[in-house]
C-alpha cells in the first residue's frame, strides 16, 4: 500500500543520502591530497508501477544513487623545489607501477595511471614516489636517442632505475670553426706570419685531444686567399690542407667564395651543402664545420681583427650525476658536474577515451577498464594530450567551500528523509489504534 511506500522511500532516502554524505567526507578529507580527483553522488529516482498519469494510487518508489569519480577534472598547479615532482599542464597521466611491478624488467610491471608524483629515489636507484609507486618509461641508447617503441602495450616500458654513481660524458662529433680571420693579413703590405690555434675535442673514451690548426695568408697579388692546414695534436697526423678564397664582392664580403683541397692533400673533403669538413680521427668522425659558401655564421675574413670566439665543440669530458631534470616533452635527463646532460629515459602520457571510466585505485592512481576504453601512450604535446611540468604538482581538485554547502543541502534532507520515516510511524500507529 502506498504508506509502507512512503516508509521505504524515506529508507531510501536515507541510505542515498548517506551515500552522498559518505563523498562529501572523502572530498573534504583529501583536500590537501595532491592529484586527488572529487568523487561525486548522483541520484535517480525509481517508478514503481506503469508511470502513466491519471492513476488513482500512487506508491513510492524512493531514490537510488550512482557514484562518479570525476578523474577528467584536476585541480591547479603548484610549483615546488624539487625537480623530479612532476604533473600535467593538460589531459592525460602518468605511467607508474607497483613496488613489487618495479622487479619485473621484461615489460610486464602492471600498469597504474597517477595524475602527479613527487618522485625521489630510493636506496636503489629506482625513482619512486612516497606512496612506494615506481615511475615509468622508455629507456634511451648511450647516445640519448629513445628508440620507437608500441604505443598501445607496456612491452617497452621498464621501471626507472638511475645508477647513483654512474659516470658519463659526450664524445664530440661536431665542432663549429667561427673564426674571423683578419682581411688585412693578405694585404701586399702584411708580414704574412700564419695564425695558430689549438681546438680541443673529446674522444671515444671521454679524453681530451686537439686539433692544432695553422692559418696563413696569401700575401701578394692574389688577396682574401689563404691556407688551412689541420693536424692531430697527439700523434701530428694530418687531417687536411685546404685553399680557403673569400668573396669580396658588395654584400657578400667576407664570406666563404670556394674551399679546395690544397697541394699537401687533405683527408677530409669540404662539402658545400653542410658547410662542415668530415674529419676522420679514428675510431670517431667529427664533422668540422666552417661556414656555407655566402652565408654568414662559420669562418670569415673581415676587417683588421683576428677573433676565435666563435669555437664550438659539442663533447664533454667524463662528470659525476648531480642531477635529474624532466623536460616539457618527458625526457628524463641526467645532469652532470661537466655541465652536460644526456637523455636517460622518456615519460610517454597515457590516456584512454573514457578518464571517467577508469577504476580507482590507493594513492591517486588509476587501472584501465572496461568503461574506459584502451589506453594509448602519447609523446607530450601531442595528440589530445599536455606537456610534463617539473618541479610542480597537481593540487586536489576538491572545492572545499562547495563541499560545505552540499555537506548543509545532504544534512537537511536525510533529516527531511527521517522525517519522513517518522510520521510513517505515526501514521501507522493510528491506522493500528482504530482496532482498539
Amino acid at each position: 500500500m502506498s504508506i509502507s511506500s512512503s516508509m521505504n522511500a524515506g529508507v531510501a532516502g536515507l541510505r542515498a543520502n548517506a551515500t552522498r554524505l559518505a563523498t562529501i567526507s572523502d572530498n573534504i578529507a583529501n583536500s590537501a591530497t595532491y592529484g586527488y580527483r572529487r568523487a561525486q553522488t548522483s541520484f535517480h529516482s525509481m517508478v514503481v508501477g506503469s508511470g502513466i498519469a491519471g492513476q488513482g494510487t500512487y506508491a513510492a518508489g524512493g531514490v537510488r544513487t550512482t557514484t562518479l569519480r570525476q578523474v577528467d577534472q584536476g585541480g591547479s598547479l603548484l610549483g615546488t623545489q624539487n625537480a623530479t615532482d612532476i604533473a600535467l599542464s593538460g589531459r592525460g597521466f602518468l605511467p607508474v607501477t607497483t613496488e613489487l611491478g618495479a622487479k619485473l624488467q621484461d615489460g610486464s610491471a602492471p600498469l597504474l595511471l597517477a595524475t602527479t608524483g613527487s618522485f625521489r629515489q630510493d636506496a636503489n636507484g629506482y625513482l619512486r614516489n612516497d606512496a612506494g609507486n615506481t615511475l615509468l618509461g622508455w629507456p634511451a641508447i648511450l647516445d640519448g636517442s629513445v628508440p620507437a617503441f608500441p604505443r598501445d602495450s607496456t612491452a617497452g616500458l621498464r621501471p626507472i632505475k638511475i645508477e647513483v654513481n654512474q659516470q658519463a660524458f659526450s664524445e664530440t662529433s661536431r665542432i663549429n670553426f667561427g673564426v674571423n680571420l683578419p682581411a688585412s693579413a693578405t694585404l701586399a703590405t702584411a708580414n704574412g706570419e700564419p695564425l695558430r690555434m689549438s681546438v680541443e675535442f673529446f674522444n671515444s673514451l671521454g679524453l681530451p685531444e686537439m686539433i692544432d690548426v695553422e692559418l696563413t695568408p696569401n700575401v701578394g697579388a692574389v688577396q682574401n686567399t689563404w691556407q688551412m692546414r689541420l693536424e692531430h695534436a697527439q700523434t701530428g697526423a694530418l687531417l687536411g690542407d685546404y685553399d680557403l678564397v673569400f668573396d669580396d664582392t658588395p654584400g657578400q664580403g667576407g664570406t666563404l667564395a670556394s674551399v679546395a683541397v690544397a697541394g699537401g692533400g687533405g683527408l677530409g673533403d669540404y662539402d658545400p651543402v653542410s658547410g662542415a669538413i668530415t674529419l676522420d680521427i679514428a675510431p670517431q668522425q667529427i664533422e668540422f664545420y666552417i661556414g656555407r659558401y655566402g652565408e654568414n655564421g662559420g669562418l670569415a675574413q673581415r676587417g683588421t681583427s683576428f677573433s676565435p670566439a666563435g669555437i664550438e665543440q659539442n663533447g664533454s669530458g667524463a662528470g659525476n650525476l648531480v642531477g635529474l631534470m624532466v623536460d616539457a616533452n618527458g625526457n628524463l635527463d641526467a645532469v652532470y658536474d661537466q655541465g652536460f646532460r644526456r637523455t636517460l629515459y622518456r615519460i610517454p602520457i597515457v590516456d584512454v577515451p573514457n578518464p571517467n571510466g577508469l577504476t580507482s585505485m590507493n594513492s591517486q592512481t588509476f587501472q584501465v577498464s572496461r568503461d574506459s576504453g584502451a589506453f594509448f601512450l602519447w609523446d607530450a604535446g601531442n595528440g589530445p594530450v599536455g606537456e610534463f611540468v617539473g618541479f610542480s604538482l597537481q593540487e586536489s581538485a576538491t572545492d572545499v567551500a562547495a563541499e560545505l554547502t552540499g555537506l548543509i543541502q545532504t544534512q537537511r534532507a536525510y533529516s527531511s528523509n527521517a522525517k519522513v520515516i517518522q510520521t510513517f510511524d505515526e501514521m501507522f500507529q493510528e491506522t493500528t489504534n482504530i482496532k482498539r
